[in-house]
């Protein structure tokens, strides 16, 4: 078992410092639509959800993309764009049930979580604690579960 990325939503107070945290580390500015990570967001009900790419152990995105370039990082564990196969078809943007895929609008290509290596800044920035990155067995229940098998 591996490490996995537990999301509280019931801990997350929209405060987005995590799609800031995200978008510097991979786009080098302040940009939440850059961010590989997103907060879904419902204000009259007042509730925020953290969504993001579940690392799937049998991906979609992987099996549809028509030119291999989605494949499984064997350090990390995380599930990678090789952009230098991508033909940016989208067609995994589409295919993800889970919305963890999106386009970044600067760079014109699919983005997505790659765990930042293993070391996750989402997580390390998050004061209330609302994403961890933990080991698999220590998640509470499957719904916690978001580097799992989707």
């Amino acid at each position: 078992m591996g490490k996995v990325i537990s999301i509280d939503q019931e801990k997350c107070t929209g405060c987005r410092v995590c799609e800031m945290v995200c978008s510097i580390k991979h786009a080098g500015v302040v940009n939440p639509l850059r961010s590989r990570i997103k907060i879904d967001k419902s204000e009259w009900e007042g509730i925020y959800v953290p969504v993001t790419c579940r690392q799937c152990k049998s991906p979609v995105c992987q099996s549809v993309c028509p030119v291999d370039a989605i494949y499984r990082d064997k350090n990390s564990d995380s599930v990678v764009i090789d952009y230098s196969r991508c033909i940016n078809c989208r067609m995994c943007v589409d295919a993800c049930p889970f919305g963890g895929m999106s386009i970044d609008p600067v760079a014109e290509k699919t983005i997505k979580c790659d765990l930042c290596g293993g070391d996750p800044q989402c997580v390390r920035f998050c004061e209330t604690k609302a994403i961890q990155y933990v080991d698999e067995a220590d998640v509470k229940s499957e719904s916690d579960k978001i580097s799992l098998s989707g």
